[in-house]
C-alpha cells in the first residue's frame, strides 16, 4: 500500500519545491525580457545603419533659418560664436558645454543659440526661447531645427568637452551632485537607473552615466525617438528624466539642466558622435 506523505512532510516538500519553481519562473522571464531588448536593440542598429532619418528634414530646415534674417535688427545668426570663433559651427557642439566669459556661465548648445538670438537678433528672452520644446508628434520649433543642424555639423567628430576653467570644473561637479541627488515623492536620483551596467527597466537598457559608458547614450543625442514622431535634443531629455523621477520640470537652460549635461558630456570625451540617431 501506498504510505501517505506527512503533513510535516509535505509542508517541507513545498518549502523546497516553491522556490525552485519561483527561481525557474523568473529565470524565464528573465530571459525572455532579454530576448525582447536585444530585438529592440537589433532593430534600432537596422534602422541607424540603413540611414534616412526622419531629422533630416530638421536638419534642412535648421540650415535654413542659422542663415535667414530675423529679429528686431534683422540679422542672422550666422555671427553667432558657438565657442570656436563668430561663425564657426563645425565642430562645435563637439566641444558644448564650455564656458563664455560674454555671459559668465558655462553653456550649452541650446543657451548659446538663445544668447545669439538675443544679441544678435535683438530678440526678448522669452521671444528668443518660445515653445522651445515641440510636442509629442508636433513639429520642431525653430530652435530644435537650428540645434539639429550645428549639431549634425560635429557629426563623426570626437567629443572634447572642455574643463580648462574654474566655472567650467564647477560645472561637473555640480552637475555629478545633481546625479546622485535624492528627491521627490520616491526619493529618486539620476544614479538611481544609470550609476551600474547592465541594468534595465523593462526592455529600456539603462545606460551607466557615470564612466565612459555615458557615451553610448551622450553622443547619440540629438535623436529622433520613435516613440515622440518628432526630432529631440538633448535638453528634453534631461527634463523627461527629472519628469520620471517626479521631480519638478527644471527651466529650460537652466544651471542645473547645464551642470548634468557638463558631468555626462565630460564623462563621454573621446568619444565619437552619431547625430542624429534613432532612439526608442
Amino acid at each position: 500500500m501506498k504510505q501517505r506523505l506527512s503533513s510535516k512532510k509535505k509542508a517541507a516538500l513545498a518549502g523546497i519545491t516553491m522556490p525552485v519553481l519561483m527561481l525557474l519562473a523568473g529565470n524565464a522571464a528573465q530571459a525572455q525580457a532579454d530576448s525582447v531588448t536585444q530585438e529592440g536593440n537589433a532593430y534600432l542598429q537596422m534602422m541607424n545603419e540603413m540611414g534616412g532619418n526622419p531629422a533630416d528634414f530638421n536638419i534642412d530646415d535648421g540650415k535654413k533659418l542659422w542663415s535667414e534674417k530675423a529679429g528686431p535688427k534683422h540679422a542672422s545668426l550666422e555671427q553667432c560664436d558657438l565657442g570656436l570663433g563668430p561663425g564657426v559651427v563645425k565642430g562645435a557642439y563637439a566641444q558644448l558645454p564650455r564656458y563664455f566669459a560674454d555671459t559668465g556661465r558655462v553653456q550649452d548648445l541650446e543657451s548659446r543659440l538663445v544668447t545669439c538670438m538675443e544679441t544678435l537678433q535683438g530678440l526678448t528672452p522669452m521671444q528668443a526661447d518660445k515653445d522651445h520644446f515641440a510636442k509629442e508628434g508636433g513639429n520642431a520649433s525653430p530652435l530644435e531645427n537650428i540645434a539639429m543642424y550645428v549639431a549634425h555639423e560635429s557629426d563623426g567628430m570626437k567629443i572634447a568637452i572642455p574643463q580648462g576653467t574654474p566655472q567650467e570644473r564647477l560645472a561637473y561637479e555640480n552637475g555629478k551632485k545633481l546625479f546622485f541627488y535624492r528627491a521627490g515623492p520616491f526619493s529618486f536620483s539620476c544614479a538611481a537607473c544609470h550609476s551600474e551596467s547592465a541594468k534595465r527597466i523593462k526592455i529600456s537598457a539603462l545606460p551607466n552615466l557615470t564612466n565612459a559608458e555615458a557615451a553610448g547614450s551622450y553622443a547619440t543625442w540629438p535623436a529622433y525617438p520613435n516613440s515622440q514622431g518628432v526630432a529631440r535634443t538633448l535638453e528634453w531629455r534631461m527634463l523627461a528624466c527629472e519628469r520620471q523621477q517626479r521631480w519638478p520640470a527644471p527651466k529650460f537652460t537652466s544651471n542645473a539642466v547645464m551642470d548634468l549635461i557638463e558631468y555626462m558630456g565630460v564623462n563621454s570625451n573621446g568619444a565619437t558622435l552619431h547625430t542624429p540617431t534613432f532612439k526608442r
